[in-house]
């Protein structure tokens, strides 16, 4: 016998996402509740918790890949799901990786190579494209500041080392940490990978601005120059 299809509107308001979550609050309702709420409605005689199903199922329930998805491609996957459902959710994603970057008023000391992939993880493990970003510390290792210093294609970026350093004399910082992201996923440093790192290393020994790592980001983990004893 074929189930009738029923608006969430039709559904006792208990079992409705929104009315579930006024009255019980978020965290008891499941994550194609939760992205129902996000939709709003469904399309095409489906449900918004069906084509929540059938979005988080086309992407294994994996958060970090959806998050890889931008505007156009929900709207091309899925019949019916025009700009404003494909804004919303590419919004969601991207409200979602700011509230698990670093809080502004906490300060942050960075001890390891732990310490510096977590504060700059949430910037590159979605990105497909390759960034270059630099973390600035006074003596004490406490970050002065933190700065996206290019941005290039998908399997490379080019970083003015002569920029890099204005950066860090600017803020008068002691020491510095750099990474960059590959989106291909390896997390093996290429030769540039190695060149560039040795030209920081040598131009921090002339600037008096050490340089404490270099960290290779990827959805996977991360990389650490110091780690391995690659720092030259």
């Amino acid at each position: 016998m074929e189930v009738p299809y029923l608006p969430l509107k039709s559904w006792a308001k208990e079992e409705q996402p929104r009315e579930k979550l006024l009255q019980r609050g978020a965290d008891s309702l499941a994550l194609n509740e939760l992205f129902a709420i996000l939709l709003r409605s469904g399309v095409g005689g489906e449900s918004a918790l069906d084509l929540s199903r059938k979005i988080l199922t086309d992407y294994h329930y994996d958060l970090n890949l959806l998050a890889r998805s931008g505007v156009r491609e929900f709207m091309s996957r899925y019949k019916g799901v025009g700009m404003a459902k494909a804004a919303s959710i590419v919004a969601a994603m991207e409200i979602g990786r700011r509230r698990s970057a670093v809080p502004a008023e906490r300060e942050w000391v960075v001890r390891s190579s732990e310490d510096a992939y977590q504060y700059l993880q949430s910037h590159l493990i979605d990105l497909d494209h390759e960034e270059f970003w630099a973390i600035f510390l006074n003596r004490g290792n406490r970050i002065k500041g933190c700065e996206c210093l290019s941005s290039g294609g998908w399997d490379k970026t080019v970083i003015d080392i002569r920029m890099l350093f204005r950066s860090a004399l600017e803020i008068k910082a002691a020491h510095m940490i750099v990474a960059h992201n590959h989106p291909g996923e390896t997390l093996r440093p290429s030769v540039p990978d190695k060149e560039v790192t040795r030209k920081i290393v040598a131009a921090g020994k002339l600037l008096d601005v050490q340089l404490l790592d270099h960290l290779i980001i990827s959805s996977k983990g991360y990389y650490s120059f110091a780690d391995e004893g690659k720092l030259m």
